[in-house]
């Protein structure tokens, strides 16, 4: 299952960190971050719970950029 969700980030670089944490999340299969659109692609494993998974993602970015944002 694939999913885009709107984020909030304030650097290009800052959305690359992101991706990345996004990515080594338990339960995501992959991630991308688009910084212009400000959008995150998520496609999760199958039988992942997606709400689970996802509160996981946030917390992972929010490790790497404390003042970024998931609209879940």
């Amino acid at each position: 299952m694939k999913k885009t969700y709107k984020i909030e980030v304030d650097c290009a670089n800052c959305a690359d960190k992101m991706e990345q944490a996004a990515a080594k999340t338990q339960g995501v299969k992959s991630a991308s971050v688009n910084f212009m659109a400000l959008k995150m692609n998520v496609e999760f494993e199958d039988g992942a719970d997606v709400d689970s998974v996802m509160k996981e993602v946030l917390k992972n970015c929010k490790k790497v950029e404390d003042d970024c944002e998931i609209f879940l």
